[in-house]
């Protein structure tokens, strides 16, 4: 398992606590709220997706009600047809709601076909921000999403989690070396102001 991949482990889907609000509505079903319900999957035709209307510039956006540190962004895509309306999607995250929001700094696009119900993620390297945004610039398209996950950290100037490694090497040269290793897939430098270090419980572990 990726180091990064260990540590999205021991976080929260973020997007289950905000709300979303998207450009237009495609009928009643397929509201914003839709992608952000914890189901990436239902049979049916775009069952607790999102769909938007045939416009140019639609958009999708994530309250999370509070400012934070995105480090993966995870898209689901709607099974039953049209993979190609996510392709050109730009995640952007930041605090303004200029033009929705659509003009935050952007994380990353989908630049590939999602396949049907596929799910795809993003690094997004500790951006900051309340908001995230899906937005389809200068494309003309129904904008469909399935789920979006957003994991991360609020603010703190601690923060501890807990793990228990085993080695029958040295086990403080493996401890350092994860910790490298993750400051790095985190995409912290050493003059970051985030700065990760070790400590032992009062039992020696």
């Amino acid at each position: 398992m990726d180091v990064l991949d260990y540590l999205f482990l021991l976080l929260e889907n973020l997007a289950l606590r905000g709300k979303a609000v998207q450009s237009t509505t495609y009928g009643a079903y397929w509201g914003a709220a839709n992608a952000i319900d914890g189901i990436r999957y239902a049979p049916g035709e775009a069952s607790y997706c999102t769909i938007t209307l045939n416009k140019p510039n639609q958009w999708w956006r994530l309250d999370l009600l509070e400012y934070y540190y995105i480090y993966k962004v995870v898209i689901t895509n709607r099974a039953d047809c049209c993979p190609e309306r996510m392709t050109g999607v730009e995640i952007r995250i930041g605090n303004s709601l200029v033009n929705n929001g659509n003009d935050n700094p952007r994380c990353a696009v989908v630049t590939t076909r999602v396949p049907p119900g596929g799910t795809v993620s993003f690094n997004c390297n500790g951006m900051g921000g309340r908001y995230v945004n899906m937005y389809l610039a200068n494309i003309q398209t129904y904008l469909t999403l399935c789920e979006v996950e957003v994991y991360g950290t609020a603010y703190r100037k601690n923060m501890f989690l807990k793990m228990k490694l085993t080695s029958s090497g040295d086990t403080a040269a493996l401890n350092n070396t994860f910790l490298n290793k993750l400051q790095s897939a985190l995409g912290l430098s050493s003059v970051s102001d985030v700065k990760l270090s070790w400590s032992n419980l009062p039992t020696g572990q």
